[in-house]
């Protein structure tokens, strides 16, 4: 997608920011890492926040209500050259993450976003952190592509944002998180999301089969430990280099994932759920997805098999993953043992959630099937 914006080759003088503490703009405030960075940030930065419906009202920032894929982000041509004066670090959390949206509306918002918070980096003098995601790795294949298409645009989309920083010679850094857990210490997490969602359905049985080897790694990292590397490399003034925010070596494995939501599901007093079926990832096109096409299961049931084969297909990993968390103005690294306890706490705070529909009476053959939403 070419980009609108013409990179400024003079740079903005006079800006306004307080010289006590820089301010930062922060796109996706409102999503799951975006909260997280809010907590991780406010106390070092003068926070303004990019929203564009729903407000934040969160005392720590201001709001700027915006569009991140119109021109100059909704703004008057006054308010876009006021904003560039002001900021001195850009933060882009924001991205498309809904692979039900159309291929092309998420490929739409996560180029044009990219373009934009770029160009405005450029006109601030200010360095940019891209948030993408480690799966940039995993290249969808042509199945996968006619199957999974908001997953595979998702893919290729945050590929091209990533190149477009890399080729706009603004400082600054790239950073890629594997799937972002709920909180390491209380399991808590902003919003919905899939890992979340899959957790729900383990702990209610609601999963007979999963893609992968029993061995294959899951990699996911609890969003503090991911809030704190980001900060870390914002706070140190790290001006360039691609960072992965990733268990690596300590990812677990598929299995031991089914195992601890199975043991999550008997302390609420539900039957241990049957362990799933593994079907190899390779077998998903060939066979998973037909028998789901062809068979009389409830529509529900199907969407949700169909939903974690294309997660599942998206995020696991054979081999590890490099990490560079541990590493300096990089955060923390989690052991095997943070990142099981972790999962523990994910696991158990979705169930508190919802004590009143995992009493000792219910089994999970009677549970709601949206309880795992």
């Amino acid at each position: 997608m070419p980009s609108d914006n013409q990179r400024l080759a003079l740079l903005p003088v006079g800006r306004t920011g307080r010289l006590d503490r820089p301010s930062l703009l922060l796109t996706g405030g409102s999503g799951v890492l975006g909260r997280a960075l809010i907590d991780e940030l406010s106390p070092d930065f003068d926070l303004l926040c990019l929203r564009r419906d729903t407000p934040l009202r969160d005392p720590r920032v201001r709001e700027l209500q915006g569009d991140l894929v119109a021109p100059r982000l909704g703004l008057s041509p006054l308010a876009w050259h006021e904003l560039a004066l002001e900021v001195d670090v850009v933060l882009h959390c924001a991205a498309e993450t809904d692979w039900r949206t159309p291929p092309q509306d998420i490929t739409r918002t996560n180029l044009r976003g990219a373009d934009t918070v770029l160009d405005l980096a450029a006109r601030a003098d200010a360095p940019l952190y891209l948030v993408s995601t480690a799966f940039v790795a995993n290249t969808p294949t042509e199945e996968d592509r006619r199957h999974f298409p908001g997953a595979a645009a998702y893919l290729d989309s945050m590929a091209r944002a990533e190149q477009m920083t890399r080729e706009a010679g603004v400082p600054g850094a790239i950073v890629r998180p594997s799937v972002v857990m709920g909180d390491s210490g209380s399991g808590r997490i902003a919003g919905r999301q899939g890992l979340t969602r899959m957790i729900g359905s383990m702990v209610l049985g609601q999963a007979p089969v999963l893609p992968g080897a029993p061995a294959t790694r899951i990699d996911m990292v609890p969003r503090d430990y991911v809030s704190r590397a980001i900060g870390d490399l914002v706070r140190g003034g790290v001006a360039d280099g691609e960072y992965w925010l990733t268990a690596g070596q300590e990812a677990m494995g598929l299995r031991e994932f089914a195992d601890v939501c199975a043991d999550v599901a008997v302390r609420h007093g539900l039957p241990r759920p049957q362990r799933p079926r593994f079907i190899p990832a390779d077998a998903v096109h060939r066979l998973l997805l037909p028998m789901l096409a062809g068979t009389s299961l409830p529509a529900s049931l199907r969407r949700r098999l169909e939903y974690y084969a294309e997660l599942l297909l998206v995020f696991q990993r054979e081999l590890p993953f490099g990490t560079s968390l541990g590493e300096p103005d990089c955060g923390t690294r989690p052991t095997r043992t943070d990142l099981r306890a972790a999962l523990v706490r994910n696991a158990e705070s979705w169930a508190g959630d919802r004590a009143g529909l995992l009493s000792p009476n219910r089994s999970a053959a009677t549970a709601p099937m949206e309880v795992a939403s």
